[in-house]
């Protein structure tokens, strides 16, 4: 006997993640895994690529907290002026209203699964931004394989 409360998962590869630069001049793309505008969930989910160099302008949510997970890459998070060093592996949470920025430090793209609950209009955002593509590069670290070479 199944639950008639329990919802079938919602699954998706990254080739179905629709990508976006918040502005035509933004350093970094995000990747939409979850929203609440296309999935009606109460959060965004989402992988951040920033750009070698790239780097998130100063900002803060009112009510919102942001977790940043590193995929791939080293970077150095800054919150209400206090800096810190993220790798491949690590967690950094940021609380409502700390101002922020993440910045990537590294000699390659930097990646992070980054989620924001409640939403507070990060998808909105996003979904405003300018559509991209993720290249063959995000799709290999988003598949867990090795990069290709690039030339």
């Amino acid at each position: 006997m199944t639950d008639s409360r329990c919802m079938i998962p919602l699954a998706k590869s990254p080739q179905e993640y629709q990508a976006y630069r918040i502005s035509p001049d933004s350093s970094n793309k995000l990747a939409l895994a979850f929203d609440p505008l296309k999935d009606k969930v109460s959060f965004t989910c989402c992988i951040e690529i920033f750009d070698v160099g790239g780097k998130t302008p100063p900002n803060r949510h009112m009510y919102a907290t942001e977790m940043f997970f590193v995929l791939k890459g080293e970077g150095q998070a800054t919150c209400d002026g206090k800096t810190i060093q993220i790798q491949e592996g690590d967690s950094l949470l940021v609380p409502p209203t700390g101002i922020h920025t993440i910045e990537n430090i590294g000699k390659s793209r930097l990646y992070t699964l980054t989620i924001m609950v409640p939403n507070e209009e990060f998808a909105e955002l996003i979904r405003s931004g300018v559509p991209t593509e993720l290249d063959e590069e995000d799709l290999a670290v988003l598949r867990g394989k090795a990069s290709p070479v690039l030339s």
